[in-house]
């Protein structure tokens, strides 16, 4: 069997299950807000939650986002199945950014709220998930396929 677009389905379903299953283990794990040093003062597992999106944002207004991520979901589905054959960026791209926004999504449905843990203090940077990681390294993936294409140079002399 032929799925169009397969490196889309199996990218989003490992970063769905990764993201969920890292999320299951912390929530199991830790007690909200416990930190884990890693590398003390650099790195640290840190137990919090967030109503808002990616770092914090919107968190004093957060709802509409369960259903941004549902739209954007659909979305992505909707270009796999409907769309053209996507190239490998593509389709890994496109693929991590819907197991980030599913993963985040069924947090926000589920409580109200999503499980972030890592926690980069060196620099001072808010908590986020894999989830979050996921959808950036999409992003990353769709650079490359926008900008990462060799440039043709035409070869015909006249």
């Amino acid at each position: 069997m032929n799925i169009k677009n397969q490196l889309f389905w199996v990218s989003s379903f490992i970063g769905l299950m990764l993201d969920q299953l890292t999320k299951y283990w912390i929530v199991q794990s830790l007690y909200l807000t416990q930190t884990i040093p890693l590398w003390e003062g650099v790195f640290h597992i840190t137990y919090v939650t967030n109503k808002g999106a990616a770092f914090s944002l919107f968190s004093n207004n957060g709802g509409w986002l369960r259903w941004l991520s549902l739209i954007v979901s659909l979305g992505l589905m909707a270009l796999a199945l409907l769309g053209p054959r996507m190239n490998r960026w593509e389709q890994a791209g496109y693929g991590f950014i819907l197991g980030g926004a599913l993963g985040n999504g069924i947090d926000r449905f589920a409580s109200g709220e999503v499980v972030d843990f890592l926690d980069f203090r060196l620099i001072q940077f808010p908590v986020f998930n894999l989830a979050d990681v996921l959808i950036n390294i999409g992003i990353v993936c769709l650079l490359i396929a926008t900008f990462g294409k060799p440039a043709h140079i035409d070869q015909t002399r006249h």
